[in-house]
């Protein structure tokens, strides 16, 4: 048996709500289990698992392609399956852990986790990576807002903001580590490799967690579910982020876009008016009340959209404007993933002495200038510049990555803790989708818009209907719609029109990305430090 520590905590919706929590006497010591620094090590194991294979993954897909004969579409399903199933359950996986326990829900979403990755790298057709990454997606919702759970149930406020900031920077690293190490497994063994690899790592995490993991479960934690508001509410988000994943393909202006839109807003509103009915709401809409946690919840969003937007468009920038191979394009982020690691656990101990507001202000500052940094490159930039501007951006959001966490976190009850990690998760899913959709479709346009006059003008033969669309579709990714039989001359005319016409719709994208954060700068001046951030319960141990 696992000792658990019962932390008394206000009833959602109380008037005292905002008030600090008083930690419950805890069990005896007894040595590794339940230790704070030992907890954070754990979890980041865990964490550091998922967050590798958001993009590892985009690595292996062209060779899962070839080996299984998938077609395109095909390829697409197996990043969409795991978004879906990840962004649509966070916050109810946040309620699991909630209810029945962060440590249980930890280690099961480990297990599963692994499992899952374990069952993609001996599966034999697209469809069965398909189901499994499905699978992937949910247990890995169980893994991460439990994750946060448990550090703020184990840390004291004094130590909350460094634990965050280790955290974020083993989320950062991994994220962006994930296609220089998917680029090296898929070279030197094979694309199974990519997910066998979770494996070990998972088994790791999971004996770790047997080990030192024990629960704080808040005396005032949900004994039932809202089984109709789990069903509005996963609903709504998979209508929205199904019309984000969609509107690309069917364009922003096709009825079948709005009517996804029309039924994700509608589930929002169901969701809302029954909240207020139900006895124990799946989300309390009480919590929203709280200034600050609403603004950090709108900050993760921006950020996530002008961070994950904007650097969907430098992969391809690397890739197919400067011919880097994804692993010297991900040899090239290094100064942002650099920035991150170092940046995270100084913006931890920054933020605990002067509060979120200036460090997530001045994060959201420099992300902006960053972003307008990278709107200025061009296809013969050189690496010292854009390693400025990618250590800009690292700078930028490490503060931001472990500031509006601890807001969100640290204002929510404790009884409520793995919901407001489900809340910062899908906060920050939703936003990268919204990135990519949006500003896709504002580089979509501007190519569309450019690259016919910029053809004509470098002096090409014309283009028909068709045709013109077809090249637009490779320019938007920065391929040049050259043929194997193009002479040599009108190949480099081509080549020179596809990669300016793209590096215009680059730069708008990362100007749009720009202004997102530069209003995310005055949303962060509305957060503050987390009023409930007190009820962590590892003081004796730290």
């Amino acid at each position: 048996m696992t000792s658990q520590t019962t932390v008394d905590a206000t009833e959602p919706g109380d008037k005292t709500a905002g008030a600090p929590t008083v930690p419950a006497e805890r069990a005896p010591d007894r040595g590794l289990r339940g230790h704070p620094w030992f907890t954070l090590i754990t979890v980041a194991v865990g964490v550091m698992m998922v967050a590798l294979d958001g993009t590892i993954v985009a690595i292996a897909n062209p060779a899962i392609a070839k080996d299984l004969g998938a077609s395109f579409s095909d390829v697409q399903w197996i990043t969409n399956a795991y978004f879906l199933a990840l962004a649509v359950t966070l916050i109810t996986a946040g309620k699991l852990g909630d209810r029945f326990g962060h440590r249980q829900t930890f280690l099961i979403g480990v297990v599963g986790f692994a499992a899952a990755s374990g069952a993609i790298g001996l599966s034999d057709s697209i469809a069965l990576v398909v189901t499994f990454r499905v699978f992937q997606g949910l247990f890995g919702a169980l893994l991460m807002p439990a994750a946060l759970g448990l550090l703020r149930a184990t840390f004291p406020a004094e130590k909350l903001n460094m634990a965050i900031g280790i955290w974020g920077m083993v989320i950062g690293a991994s994220t962006a580590g994930g296609p220089i190490l998917g680029g090296l497994l898929v070279q030197h063994v094979s694309w199974q490799s990519v997910f066998f690899i979770n494996v070990p790592v998972g088994a790791l995490a999971l004996v770790l967690g047997l080990l030192i993991l024990t629960d704080h479960r808040a005396k005032n934690a949900p004994r039932s579910f809202d089984l109709l508001g789990i069903a509005l509410l996963s609903g709504a988000m998979f209508c929205l982020v199904w019309a984000l994943i969609k509107a690309p393909a069917w364009g922003w202006s096709d009825g079948k876009t709005w009517l996804f839109i029309g039924a994700s807003v509608l589930g929002f509103v169901l969701f809302s008016v029954w909240e207020k009915r139900v006895k124990e709401p799946l989300i309390p809409l009480g919590l929203f009340r709280s200034v600050p946690l609403s603004a950090g919840v709108v900050l993760m969003v921006l950020m996530a959209i002008a961070f994950m937007g904007g650097l969907f468009f430098v992969t391809f920038y690397l890739q197919n404007v400067h011919g880097m191979s994804p692993v010297d394009a991900g040899m090239h982020l290094l100064p942002l993933t650099g920035m991150m690691i170092v940046g995270s656990p100084l913006a931890g101990a920054a933020i605990t002495k002067l509060g979120p507001r200036i460090p997530l202000a001045g994060g959201m500052a420099a992300t902006a200038i960053a972003m307008y940094g990278m709107s200025t490159l061009e296809a013969g930039t050189g690496s010292g510049v854009m390693s400025i501007w990618f250590a800009l951006l690292g700078l930028g959001l490490a503060p931001v990555m472990v500031g509006a966490t601890e807001v969100i976190v640290g204002n929510a009850p404790m009884e409520l803790s793995g919901v407001a990690g489900g809340l910062q998760q899908a906060a920050m899913q939703i936003g990268g989708s919204l990135g990519t959709a949006v500003l896709g479709a504002v580089m979509a346009s501007k190519v569309d818009n450019d690259l016919a006059g910029n053809w004509t003008d470098a002096g090409l033969p014309p283009l028909t209907g068709p045709q013109l669309g077809q090249a637009s579709e490779a320019v938007q990714v920065g391929v040049a719609p050259v043929t194997p039989d193009t002479p040599a001359a009108i190949a480099q005319k081509i080549t020179a029109v596809a990669h300016d016409t793209f590096i215009s719709g680059m730069s708008l994208a990362c100007l749009v990305a720009a202004g997102v954060a530069t209003v995310a700068v005055l949303v962060a001046l509305l957060t503050k430090r987390g009023e409930n951030a007190e009820a962590g319960a590892g003081a004796a141990h730290i």
